[in-house]
């Protein structure tokens, strides 16, 4: 059949469906957050019959793609969310982050944004890390984590950069605590403890 014969009607929440695998969708992108909740119960119908889950959290606003594994499927299908390998530097870092924001809530009832400044988290760091790297290759080391940190949607800058200045303040983004879990950080405190004993 001739395409131009054969109109196919675009869903209407097709945009949405294409930002989710892309990457986390939050709820200061307005239009895109909009559609994936006005639209969730088709998105998640859409996802789960390919093996993609939806994870939507209107309180905390933000929402996210998973392909959990399935041992039922007589076929295994190839993966589509990838899963990400993290490095030790980079777990204390979402480790201080999610701290950071634990501590937030537990002391705030009146703001929902959390925010920490790059010094903050270089200080952080620094008393993790103790001597186990130099300060030139651990500020590099720490610049490269924070970058990916916001590009795994865990950070956001809170401000542009200004006069060739960098971003100073980095907001916590609230994905944070369903990707680290309560469990995973009580998980990821006992190692730490564990390292540091076999040290002492």
């Amino acid at each position: 059949m001739d395409p131009e014969q054969h109109e196919t009607k675009i869903l209407p929440y097709a945009g949405a469906v294409i930002r989710l695998l892309q990457g986390a969708v939050f709820d200061d992108d307005a239009d895109i957050w909009h559609k994936v909740t006005s639209f969730q119960r088709q998105i998640h119908q859409f996802f789960w019959q390919i093996g993609i889950v939806l994870h939507l959290d209107e309180r905390e606003g933000f929402a996210y793609l998973s392909q959990p594994d399935r041992e039922d499927e007589v076929e295994q299908l190839p993966r589509l969310v990838r899963r990400r390998a993290i490095s030790y530097e980079l777990t204390l870092l979402l480790l201080i982050l999610r701290e950071r924001l634990e501590a937030f809530d537990s002391s705030t009832f009146d703001a929902t944004k959390c925010f920490i400044t790059k010094q903050e988290i270089i200080e952080a760091m620094e008393l993790l890390l103790g001597e186990k790297t130099n300060q030139v290759k651990g500020l590099n080391r720490i610049d490269s984590d924070i970058k990916k940190a916001v590009s795994y949607g865990f950070l956001k800058a809170a401000s542009a950069p200004q006069d060739g200045l960098e971003v100073l303040t980095y907001e916590i983004r609230r994905i944070i605590k369903a990707k680290i879990t309560n469990q995973m950080l009580e998980t990821i405190r006992e190692q730490l403890e564990e390292a540091d004993d076999a040290t002492v």
